[in-house]
Formats: C-alpha cells, structure tokens, sequence
C-alpha cells in the first residue's frame, strides 16, 4: 500500500450510544435541536447543535438550518441533507457520507477533521492551525464540492473522482495529494511541509506548486506515492523553490512547464506532452532513473511515518468517541 494512502477512513459511528435528540431553546428563543446519541429519517424543522465532548450519528437525517459541531464533538451523518452551513469547532470531527449539504463546511483552527465520502457540499475551509496543538484533515473520496477548497492547515487528500467545481488553494498544510479526480479552476500549493502528489487527475486551470519542502509529483514514477498514471493541466503548470525533488511524468500540459528554483533540479520526463515547453532547470535524462530509486530507497521510512501517523490518526478519533459515552 502506498506510504500517503490512508486506509479506509474509519469513523466513530460505531462508538456512539443510542440515544434522542433533544430540543432546547438558545438565548434567542429560536429553537435549536441538540443532538448527542443517534437520529433516524426524521426532519429537523430548525439548527441543530451537537454539544461540546459529545457525539452525534444521524442515519437519513434532513436539517432544515444550519449545523454546529462544538469542541471535541463528532457528528457522524449517512444519507442525510443539511439545507445551511455546517461549522465544525476546535478538535471537532464531521464525517458525511451519501449526504448532501447545501451550504459550506468550515472546520475551525485546531478542528479534528473532515471526511467526504460520496458526499456533495459548497465551499470546504480548512482553517489554519495557529496555536493550536491538534493538525486537521480533510479527505475526500468521490465527493462533488461546489465551490473553493480553501486549505490552511493539515492532512489534505482528494480521491475516487472528487470535483472541485472552483478553485483548489492550500497552503502550510502537511501534504496536499490529488488522485483521479477533478478541478475545475485554478490548483495552488504553496509550503508544505512534506509536498504534493497529483496523479490520475485534471486540472482546467493554472497549476501553482512553490516553497514545498518533501518534493512535488506530477504523475507515476516519483519518490512520493504510486499512482498509475500522470494528468491533463488546462494552462500553465509552476513548480518553483521546492526542495526533496520535483518529478513530472506522463503528464499533458495545455500550456508551459516552468521549473525553477528547486532543489534538486526537477526530473522531466520525455513522454511528457508540454505544449507551451518547459522553462527552467532540469535533471539531465540519463541521471533521472537512478534518481528515482534513490529518493525512493531514501523515502520508504517516511512514507512509513506518514501511514502510521494516519492510522494513529483514526484510532485516536475512534478512542475519543469511546471515552464520551
């Protein structure tokens, strides 16, 4: 299994109790519906809110407003529909699958983590980290985003044919990975930590990837992660001051290359089909195999690290939740 591809996300579904959702009024006398426990296909007439430590798993669930995850709740929704926003606080967690929210998902500095799974949402936010001690995530697998991604912070991993249907911008987080999936604006990675991987995917506008520490993958063939094939880019494509390695292989790129600035120098390869040609520095083609099993051989540790550090990822989520009941 490839050293960035997380397992199967696993949730706290199964640690929540049965419980009622419970109706309380808010300091303004509108209601709003509280839930800790678990939700069957009923219609919420109004906000709901799971409270602060506790947790929530709603089954075929429609809330009519907007939705709140306080500090260190988890919401768990299957085939559910949220007509608002939903806004997730500080080492909150959201996991929606086959739902549909309507309005934008925010998950605050310091927030656990979203999932998306066959899900359909607006525009997703990922706050940066700040002081916070708790790294977020945000994974996606075959989920439809209908506006920007804007991430700040975190573990961020778009798969399974996931679109994006405006921008892509993330920046400081610890990786930021495309797999065979769709955006449709603009894509922009700046200063991650351990790089970015895009394989298998498209991208209609321009591409920016600068100041990334850990390399930067266009395609099969690098150090970072296995993917099967490389992508289409819409317009120009930058990789520029990026350090751990830069490779860009089986690629179509409807515009320039330009690769400057990176340490060591980027790794083109000849079946590359660049339309507007590259500007740049690049590894001389006789240096660029060896190159590869090098930074391959050098990288199967980390790769190990960053598996294992997902994996602890979910048991910690799942241990939370067991420790709320």
């Amino acid at each position: 299994m490839p050293g960035r591809t997380v397992a199967k996300l696993a949730t706290v579904t199964a640690v929540i109790a049965a419980s009622v959702l419970a109706v309380a009024p808010t300091a303004h006398a509108d209601l709003v519906t509280h839930c800790i426990g678990t939700g069957g296909a009923v219609t919420v007439p109004n906000d709901l809110l799971v409270p602060a430590g506790e947790s929530c798993a709603l089954t075929g669930t429609t809330i009519t407003g907007n939705v709140t995850v306080a500090a260190g709740a988890n919401l768990v929704v299957t085939g559910g529909r949220v007509s608002g926003e939903v806004r997730v606080a500080a080492d909150g967690y959201l996991d929606a699958t086959e739902t549909s929210v309507d309005g934008q998902v925010v998950l605050a500095a310091g927030g656990y983590g979203v999932y998306l799974s066959d899900a359909r949402t607006g525009a997703v936010t990922v706050r940066p980290k700040g002081t916070a001690t708790i790294d977020s995530f945000l994974f996606a697998e075959a989920a439809t985003i209908a506006g920007n991604v804007t991430v700040g912070a975190g573990e961020v991993r778009l798969d399974r044919g996931t679109q994006v249907e405006r921008n892509l911008s993330s920046t400081g987080t610890y990786y930021t990975d495309v797999h065979d999936s769709f955006v449709d604006g603009t894509l922009s990675v700046l200063n991650s930590a351990t790089g970015s991987v895009v394989c298998g995917s498209a991208v209609r506008g321009r591409a920016t990837f600068a100041g990334n520490l850990g390399g930067v993958q266009l395609g099969p063939n690098g150090a970072l992660d296995s993917c099967a094939s490389g992508g289409y880019w819409g317009a120009d494509v930058s990789v520029t001051s990026t350090a751990g390695g830069v490779t860009v292989d089986d690629n179509i790129i409807n515009g320039g290359l330009t690769v400057t600035g990176n340490n060591p120098a980027a790794q083109v390869a000849a079946n590359n089909r660049i339309r507007g040609g590259v500007t740049g520095d690049q590894a001389a083609p006789s240096a660029n195999r060896a190159a590869r099993m090098a930074d391959a051989d050098r990288d199967d540790a980390g790769d190990q690290r960053a598996e294992t550090r997902r994996t602890s990822a979910v048991q910690e989520a799942t241990a939370a939740g067991a420790a709320k009941l």
